[in-house]
């Protein structure tokens, strides 16, 4: 007996390590340093996917039929589920005040005003745009009937349905970039619940290049971010925008540790043509994100993001 148990667990020492492994990064990925590789916040852009690992090494085990092997997948399958099995969960289909549209419309975008009466179907209260910088008269022309209201600074801008106030620029310029840049406005929407301040943010962009994870201009952004929306003397805030980044992402913890995620699904955003990350986002204080969805694509290489909010 003991000369057959030692065979079979030779067989499955590696398929154990790395479920144990794969569990690891899966439950304790704040425990992956970043340093100036950002590689905790690699990983944490692309968490989810951590779980196509699972029936790698259930196959895996099968095939060297290891029963040791087989126990030890369930560890990562139950981290995984422990992360993110509530997201699987049915979405909220209660009351909601709100209903915002999140959308990077792409300033490549080859159909302007395709996109643009695909996301005036909607009938949304609040549509939040970025990258305006090639298509902006179509935008304005076909959303200005049924949004009167715009708040707009660079390549971001913000339409209503309810009137606002208070519209101004927030800068979230990184310090080490010297050219015109202007991606955040911020407004008071008077909506028929009381006044909600809301801000548009594009935040920078990241790169993976040889040396790690180019992430630094987008931190920096979202710490600046979160600052003015400390300051902001309004109880409810809505933030949308394409921050560059996922919920698991710690580069964003300035923002998520403040505000409230729409966080039902995974509903990933980026690229259109295959998604892989939800880096379009919507976040709440002194309100809640009720339900998030993608809609279908546009001619941008991002989706739009439809969010319902209770006030």
């Amino acid at each position: 007996m003991g000369e057959r148990q030692r065979p079979e667990r030779r067989r499955g020492w590696a398929t154990v390590a790395a479920a144990l492994l794969l569990a690891l990064l899966t439950a304790g990925h704040r425990l992956v340093p970043d340093g100036g590789a950002h590689l905790g916040s690699l990983l944490e852009a692309f968490l989810p996917w951590l779980g196509l690992g699972v029936p790698v090494l259930l196959a895996v085990a099968l095939w060297r039929r290891s029963r040791t092997a087989l126990l030890a997948v369930l560890v990562p399958a139950l981290a995984w589920t422990a992360v993110f099995g509530g997201r699987l969960l049915p979405a909220d289909t209660g009351p909601a005040d709100l209903t915002v549209l999140q959308h990077n419309v792409d300033d490549g975008n080859a159909d302007p005003e395709g996109t643009a009466r695909a996301l005036l179907g909607r009938h949304a209260d609040l549509v939040a745009l970025e990258e305006l910088a090639s298509g902006e008269a179509v935008y304005e022309r076909v959303l200005a009937h049924d949004y009167p209201y715009r708040a707009r600074s660079g390549t971001v801008g913000l339409w209503s349905r309810y009137p606002l106030t208070d519209a101004r620029p927030v800068d979230i310029k990184p310090a080490a970039v010297h050219v015109y840049w202007k991606r955040g406005v911020r407004a008071t929407v008077r909506t028929p619940q009381g006044e909600v301040a809301v801000y548009v943010a594009h935040l920078p962009s990241v790169r993976v290049h040889a040396t790690g994870f180019a992430a630094a201009g987008r931190d920096e952004s979202a710490r600046r971010l979160a600052a003015v929306i400390d300051a902001e003397p309004i109880r409810r805030v809505i933030l949308l925008g394409d921050l560059n980044s996922t919920l698991d992402d710690r580069g964003l913890a300035p923002l998520t540790s403040r505000l409230t995620p729409a966080r039902s699904g995974f509903d990933f955003s980026w690229p259109a043509g295959l998604p892989l990350a939800r880096i379009d986002q919507v976040l709440c204080r002194g309100a809640v994100p009720v339900s998030t969805r993608t809609l279908a694509a546009t001619g941008s290489d991002h989706l739009p993001v439809e969010v319902r909010i209770r006030l």
